[in-house]
């Protein structure tokens, strides 16, 4: 038992003996690598931006077109309460005047077959304007066999990232879905049973 204590201490001793070593710069090389660190990081916010203008350009474009769909990573409840959801079966979709508005909250299930309710309908009364900051909304009504409510979506500027709220003509429980509004051909969602 002492032996083994006299060699924990030894170990334990050399180890606080040990060497190290630290890189000293000099305030040449300290001002010259913060100064290529903040022009990499100034580069890399510039491709960011131009990178979220082009996708706010083709959501645009797409949103004239008729020919979008909005994946939600998110939805927003009446009272506050939000859940992060599956991107791919959350969405509001529009195609000319036919509308898609699936809601999936829950992994599986559910009447349509992946956790929710899909809803097709017509689009009408469509309208796009844009504020004077560059912020554009897009609201339209739909009506179906299991749908009537007015939509309206709203996207910001320099971005393609937009939150649509459904406000149901028969009742007051609004969702808003929040995530990516992009044109309908760059879209992976899955459409599950609709009514």
């Amino acid at each position: 038992m002492k032996r083994m204590l006299f060699w924990l201490v030894l170990l334990c001793s050399m180890a606080a003996w040990a060497q190290t070593e630290k890189r000293i710069y000099t305030r040449d090389e300290l001002e010259s690598r913060s100064g290529r660190q903040q022009d990499e990081r100034k580069a890399r916010k510039e491709l960011a931006a131009k990178l979220d203008s082009a996708m706010f350009v083709r959501a645009v474009d797409a949103l004239e077109k008729l020919d979008f769909v909005l994946e939600a990573d998110q939805l927003q409840f009446k009272r506050g309460y939000t859940a992060f959801v599956n991107a791919t079966t959350n969405f509001i979709s529009l195609y000319d005047a036919h509308a898609t508005v699936q809601v999936a909250p829950f992994n599986g299930g559910g009447p349509n077959g992946v956790g929710g309710i899909t809803l097709d309908g017509k689009a009408s009364n469509i309208k796009m304007e844009t504020d004077k900051r560059g912020n554009v909304f897009f609201t339209m009504n739909v009506m179906g066999a299991g749908i009537s409510a007015r939509v309206t979506i709203s996207l910001t500027k320099g971005s393609n990232k937009a939150s649509a709220t459904i406000y149901p003509n028969f009742h007051s429980n609004n969702i808003t879905l929040l995530g990516e509004l992009m044109p309908a051909e760059d879209s992976s969602v899955f459409k599950g049973q609709s009514f």
